[in-house]
C-alpha cells in the first residue's frame, strides 16, 4: 500500500509521536501553519474515511483526543481548540485522521514542528 499514514504507522517514515498504543498513533502534523501543536490521531490499520470507521474506532479515537487535548493546551498555552475530520476532496490522504488543532483560528504560528515537539515530547504522554 502506497499511504503515507500507513508508512508512518509502520516507521518507515519518521514522525514526531505523541501517543502511540497498539491500534492507534498521534503525532505532529508535518505543516504548522494552520495551528502550533496541529496533531493527528490515526488508526495504525488502514481505513478510507471517517464514513468507514466502526463505532468502537470513532470512540477510542476521541477517547485518545480527549487525552491530548488538555496536554497540548497546557504545554502550549493555548486557549481553544478545535477537533475535525476532513472528507471526500478535502482529504488531501485517503487515511481516516482526527486534527487537533489548538488555537486554530487565534494562536501564533511563529514555531517549527521540531521547536513545538521539544514542548511536547514527554515520556509520560504514552501512558494517556
Amino acid at each position: 500500500m502506497d499511504c503515507l499514514f500507513c508508512k508512518i504507522a509502520n516507521k518507515e517514515i519518521d514522525s514526531k509521536i505523541l501517543y502511540e498504543d497498539e491500534k492507534y498513533l498521534a503525532f505532529l502534523d508535518i505543516d504548522q501553519s494552520d495551528a502550533e501543536g496541529h496533531t493527528l490521531i490515526i488508526p495504525k490499520q488502514h481505513v478510507k474515511d471517517y464514513t468507514e470507521l466502526d463505532k468502537e474506532t470513532l470512540q477510542e479515537m476521541f477517547a485518545i483526543a480527549q487525552k491530548l487535548v488538555p496536554f497540548l493546551m497546557e504545554r502550549l498555552n493555548k486557549k481553544a481548540c478545535t477537533l475535525l475530520f476532513n472528507y471526500g476532496d478535502s482529504q488531501m490522504i485517503k487515511h481516516v485522521h482526527l486534527h487537533i488543532l489548538p488555537d486554530f483560528q487565534f494562536g501564533e504560528r511563529s514555531r517549527t514542528q521540531e521547536e513545538i515537539y521539544e514542548l511536547l515530547k514527554d515520556e509520560n504522554t504514552s501512558s494517556f
